[in-house]
């Protein structure tokens, strides 16, 4: 992969006009703008379709509309105004140069605003330290290209161009970018090392969770391999080839290997009945002092869009994870 130029493109789309033709043929009118404009969602693009800025041979059509060959579909998004507030909120940043920052998220920061998270997000406090951040995404996500769960701690490269941006996302597309975390679940798995593959989609029961299917939602890739053993818990590296909202949250809790604390995905005082009366009261002081789930994002591996050369990053787990790991080695070491 090439390194790419990083101009800075306008944060609207005006007057922009496709023929469809070829490959594009029978593509939904959603997915086929994906295509062409990488680091946009489907949802931003169905609002605006829904707003009437993109049209397809002068008339309004639905998200979902099948394109056909000679189609002509036309675009004019106005730019939107950002209105983030830039809040002085302390960041850890292990790599900042002209096209991108390395950070890591903290547990208990949101990525971007939000479901009632206004402004005490990554987002505000990378406004705070830059003006310089790209805005091919949705309005309230200037330089993010990924993200991290609320409670997940670990690394997040930020976006300071837009060239930058497309250059990363198309990374994630192609699955070059590597992911790697750090996992506590409960229970030692039969084998050394495995993968789960599985489509995701959100629960209907509880639409802030997802849920494995067989084969509706979204396709996800999981690996694993066991880093160490303990009585009744299994610290693991996992590797993403896919980045499903929850991904490795559901994957574990769908092999009867939870994450340690997840509150979600049945991590917590349920599973102390695994342990024995002698050891179930070391298990409620292991959760008492764990808030969260205990998974952190360790590695970060990717092709850099300036130099065309891969870089990659690291970072310890933090302080409550580690302690809970020392924990670990002393009460319900095998």
């Amino acid at each position: 992969m090439k390194p790419l130029p990083h101009p800075q493109m306008p944060p609207g789309m005006r007057n922009l006009n496709f023929s469809i033709e070829g490959e594009n043929e029978g593509l939904r009118l959603d997915k086929f703008l994906t295509g062409v404009t990488p680091g946009k969602t489907r949802s931003y693009f169905t609002r605006h379709i829904h707003a009437g800025h993109i049209l397809v041979n002068g008339r309004r059509e639905k998200p979902g509309y099948v394109l056909k060959s000679g189609d002509r579909v036309s675009v004019d998004i106005p730019s939107e105004k950002r209105s983030l507030e830039a809040v002085d909120i302390p960041l850890e940043i292990l790599h900042e140069d002209d096209a991108l920052l390395v950070v890591n998220k903290p547990a208990g920061m949101t990525v971007h605003p939000g479901n009632g998270t206004e402004n005490d997000t990554l987002v505000n406090a990378l406004l705070h330290h830059t003006q310089n951040l790209a805005f091919l995404g949705e309005s309230d996500r200037p330089g993010i290209v990924h993200r991290l769960d609320k409670n997940t701690s670990g690394l997040l490269v930020v976006a300071k161009t837009d060239a930058a941006h497309r250059f990363i996302q198309q990374q994630f597309d192609t699955r070059e970018i590597h992911r790697t975390y750090t996992a506590l679940a409960w229970g030692i798995p039969k084998e050394n090392a495995g993968t789960v593959h599985t489509f995701i989609n959100r629960s209907r029961k509880d639409p802030t969770k997802m849920k494995v299917t067989a084969s509706t939602g979204k396709e996800a890739i999981t690996h694993w391999r066991v880093l160490e053993e303990f009585h009744f818990f299994s610290l693991l590296e996992l590797r993403l080839d896919t980045g499903r909202t929850h991904q490795i949250r559901v994957h574990m809790a769908s092999i009867h290997h939870p994450l340690v604390g997840d509150p979600e995905y049945n991590g917590r005082e349920k599973q102390l009945m695994r342990l024995p009366d002698n050891l179930r009261r070391r298990g409620h002081h292991l959760l008492k002092n764990l808030n969260r789930q205990f998974l952190h994002a360790s590695r970060l591996e990717f092709i850099h869009p300036g130099s065309g050369q891969r870089v990659r990053f690291e970072c310890e787990l933090p302080a409550d994870l580690s302690h809970a790991r020392t924990n670990l080695r002393e009460w319900f070491l095998l």
